[in-house]
């Protein structure tokens, strides 16, 4: 029996404060690993002051300064930073534009076609490029679709996460959880994952969850957003639009915009100048109001009645809608963005964040799920997977789509896609990909290698590569890979273990698996995927090896449940990619995710017994 020491007490306090972190995200997930991972390496030395005055009789051992620091250079952590480098190499070549391009032609409106081709489309891509990533570029192109075939786009996102969590079940490179999970088998039962181990597994997983999708789940999932014709409806946004034009008496003449319009306590943005027919957008500030100038506003009933009667303005008696506040370039000028993970706006409001000035475009209007903000938007402090209502140029567009802030939520005519790279950039993913199954070289020598093949061969210049990385994901690996030695070397994954073997009694061998596999799904729903493999894998092996069961077959039901959040939009970052463009509502996850997660429960349980064995 494994005895309680204070070590066990301290990770498992360091466990239980990780835990509430994680799932509350007062600071981001990363400063939270990277914080745990300065605790370890504290530990010891600290627990040492408090032996020198006698409040312990010996020091704590932990995590040393060397293990404590292990993350940085762990192999797993610098192959999900070269695959992300990879997937931005495959995205600048534009092959997903092309291909999305072709699906609307096969698509047409057929809703049951749409939802076919984007599960279709996402779960093999996702089984080769980060599945993030996947969702992030195909993401455009499935509201396209939904738009093209006067569909829902609520009925498409949701299984687009879905398929993709999957779909990065197909290979060792589909996900970063899989990948962490390798190095812990490799250092826990001298084991990694080859790049096709549980492929023929994930195969049925993919079918499963497919069919799913296709049947079940297509009658589950909501309609929360209408068919889209038009953004400003979708938006509701018919009592915040309306245009106003100047007097001859209005105080506001001679004066420039920025110190009469934008400089204001009224609640109110502006959107565009009409001036002789021509068409203004940002920059507005620096222009000089005229008797007859025309201003597009997004404001609320009351502000705009004050600002009336204050500034000596008329109505214009006009719809305000998409069609409308695009006459400036009789192109693309409103678009849904999407906030992302990792993005350096999270916590900020509109105004901290300079929103206006920084991008030369205009927010009209928030949607969180399925809350909508329309006024008073200027100190609404922004969350990833907020959907930013956005007005500007194509060219600022086209800057927002570039920005590793944002997910463009429509796609964008962009005219940097390096189309002669095409068959260069997937040639080096499928040879990094033979490489590593082939046992050539390892997956981070030949991930690393395709990394700077992508620089040489022109398919990114160097300056991309650094925005290429999602470096929250890369600290978050970096920081919770100590934890997981502090889980072995204090005998806390040891004690865990053993309570799961005492209820084995209770269960059949397979009972037990399945126990792990749902312990792994609900707390991969609440916390980091990446967070609850690095927790579970170590327990997963010491109770299999207690058992005497397959102690692989253990890690891969941690690792497949880990990579299969459903149930929550925190759960995954795919998740709340599409939170807000689905307008979903929290309980939407429960009501489709529940039931794949129940059924995964069962398929993959039994899948690793056929495959692997108990």
């Amino acid at each position: 029996m494994v005895a309680l020491t204070p070590g066990i007490v301290v990770v498992f306090a360091l466990i239980l404060v990780a835990l509430v972190m994680f799932a509350t995200e007062p600071v981001p997930v990363d400063v939270t690993a990277i914080s745990v991972m300065v605790a370890l390496m504290l530990v010891e030395p600290v627990s040492g002051l408090f032996v020198e005055v006698g409040v312990l009789g010996a020091p704590i051992p932990m995590v040393t300064p060397e293990e404590g620091l292990s993350g940085f250079a762990n192999a797993a952590t610098l192959t999900v930073l070269a695959m992300f480098i990879l997937s931005e190499g495959v995205q600048r070549t534009g092959i997903v534009q092309k291909l999305g391009a072709f699906i609307s032609r096969y698509t047409a409106d057929s809703e049951g076609r749409q939802l076919g081709a984007t599960v279709g489309v996402v779960g093999p891509i996702s089984g080769f490029i980060n599945n993030t990533a996947a969702v992030a570029i195909l993401l455009p192109m499935v509201t396209d679709l939904a738009e093209r075939g006067g569909t829902s786009p609520s009925k498409l996102l949701l299984p687009l996460s879905y398929a993709s969590m999957f779909g990065g079940m197909l290979t060792l490179v589909g996900t970063s959880t899989n990948i962490l999970a390798s190095e812990l088998s490799a250092r826990l039962l001298g084991r990694p994952f080859g790049m096709f181990e549980f492929t023929q597994l994930g195969i049925v997983v993919s079918v499963v969850g497919t069919l799913y999708l296709l049947t079940l789940g297509r009658y589950l999932t909501p309609e929360r957003i209408k068919p889209r014709v038009d953004l400003t409806e979708e938006f509701e946004m018919a009592d915040y639009l309306t245009e106003v034009m100047v007097r001859e008496d209005s105080p506001l003449v001679g004066m420039r915009v920025q110190e009469a319009l934008v400089e204001t306590d009224f609640d109110v943005d502006l959107l565009q100048l009409i001036r002789h027919n021509q068409v203004f957008l940002e920059p507005l500030g620096p222009k000089e109001i005229q008797v007859g100038d025309v201003f597009a506003l997004r404001t609320d009933r009351d502000t705009l009645v004050e600002l009336l009667d204050a500034e000596g303005l008329d109505l214009v008696p006009v719809r305000v809608d998409e069609a409308e506040l695009e006459t400036a370039e009789r192109g693309q000028n409103l678009v849904e963005v999407v906030v992302a993970p990792g993005s350096s706006l999270v916590g900020e409001s509109l105004v901290t964040a300079r929103f206006r000035q920084r991008y030369d475009a205009t927010v009209l209007a928030l949607r969180r799920g399925g809350e909508l903000v329309r006024n008073r938007l200027d100190n609404v402090q922004l969350r990833v997977g907020d959907t930013l209502l956005v007005q500007a140029s194509a060219d600022s567009i086209e800057q927002l789509d570039r920005n590793r802030n944002f997910i463009v939520a429509q796609e964008v005519e962009r005219h940097d896609f390096r189309e002669s790279k095409i068959l260069v950039a997937v040639g080096i993913v499928a040879a990094v990909v033979a490489l590593a199954a082939l046992d050539f070289v390892p997956i981070v020598v030949s991930a690393l290698a395709g990394a700077v093949a992508m620089v040489a061969t022109g398919c990114l210049r160097p300056t991309e590569i650094y925005d290429a990385v999602q470096w929250d994901v890369v600290f978050l690996l970096a920081g919770v890979i100590p934890l997981g030695i502090a889980m072995e070397r204090t005998g806390a994954a040891a004690l865990i273990a053993e309570g799961v073997v005492a209820s084995s009694t209770l269960l059949p061998l397979v009972g037990v698996l399945a126990l792990f596999y749902v312990v792994t799904a609900l707390l991969t729903n609440v916390i980091s995927n990446n967070a609850s493999v690095v927790l579970m894998i170590p327990v997963a092996v010491e109770a299999a090896t207690t058992l005497g069961a397959n102690a692989f077959s253990f890690v891969l039901a941690v690792t497949f449940a880990a990579s299969t959040a459903f149930m929550t939009p925190v759960g995954y970052q795919t998740n709340l990619f599409v939170y807000g463009p689905g307008g979903y509502k929290f309980t939407d996850y429960i009501r489709v995710g529940g039931p794949l997660q129940l059924v995964f429960v069962a398929v993959t349980t039994l899948g690793i017994v056929f495959f692997f064995g108990l």
